[in-house]
């Protein structure tokens, strides 16, 4: 079985570089152009998390998408998100966060490890869900594919980092 990671399409967020996880936003207008243009490998079962960026892009992408999984979504960045650096570079807990090469918790949101497990076993669950299938393609956030490729590639968490519309295949 091939896993298709594919990192959704940019929002504003993004382009302001706001740690975004439970903000619920849309894609750009010009996302989508950008999307359709792209060539993305076949699948057999499309799975998404219940965002609207991931929602729009599977649309965009595979013109439908077969199950959402709550497990999925980015990660909670609490009193973070929705902000910037700018917005947070006079923070001192933002600053021991840094240091920590982001290993402490997110106040009033996720630790890294809580996350990452939950990712990866929504995923799982999802295969799991799924086994018939040969190519399942995965529509969610930079955040979840890192910790999915981290748990199933080895290697540390950033070396996965992908651009909004990018993906990774996993075999499985």
């Amino acid at each position: 079985m091939e896993a298709i990671l594919i990192r959704h399409g940019i929002t504003n967020g993004n382009i302001e570089k706001r740690y975004i996880g439970t903000t619920d936003e849309p894609l750009i207008d010009s996302e989508k152009e950008r999307l359709r243009k792209n060539i993305y490998p076949d699948a057999d079962i499309i799975i998404i998390s219940p965002m609207k960026r991931c929602i729009q892009t599977a649309e965009i992408i595979y013109g439908k998408y077969d199950d959402i999984f709550d497990g999925l979504k980015e990660c909670d960045f609490g009193k973070f998100e929705n902000k910037n650096y700018i917005d947070l570079k006079d923070d001192v807990y933002y600053q021991k966060w840094i240091d920590s090469e982001g290993k402490l918790p997110f106040p009033n949101g996720e630790n890294m490890n809580s996350f990452s497990k939950r990712c990866v076993s929504a995923f799982n669950n999802a295969v799991k869900k799924y086994s018939f299938a040969e190519k399942i393609a995965f529509i969610v956030h930079g955040g979840t594919i890192m910790s999915i490729a981290e748990h199933y590639l080895g290697g540390e968490f950033y070396d996965y980092h992908l651009k909004n519309g990018e993906y990774m295949i996993i075999s499985l």
